[in-house]
């Protein structure tokens, strides 16, 4: 299952740079994300990649988890729909 959630490898790879950054982690976690299957469930793709490569000292694990985490916070809409509608 981890090789179709991450089939350019960029999620393995980023674990076997030595002194890789969160910055670089998180850069490759958005390219890995926005390559995913439109019918993907990224939860389960996170967690597939965090079962597969989630050495707890790693900096990806830690953006992994972040993502993992943002998909379950909600977020307040933006635009109108966002704003009070009593202006008065």
């Amino acid at each position: 299952m981890s090789q179709e959630m991450d089939p350019k490898g960029l999620i393995r790879e980023a674990y076997r740079i030595e002194g890789i950054t969160l910055e670089d982690c998180r850069t490759i976690f958005l390219d890995w994300a926005l390559g995913l299957p439109l019918e993907a469930d990224n939860g389960a793709a996170i967690r597939a990649m965090l079962e597969r490569y989630g050495d707890p000292e790693h900096p990806m694990t830690q953006v992994l988890r972040e993502g993992l985490s943002g998909l379950q916070s909600p977020r307040r809409r933006g635009g109108w729909r966002g704003r009070s509608r009593s202006r008065h």
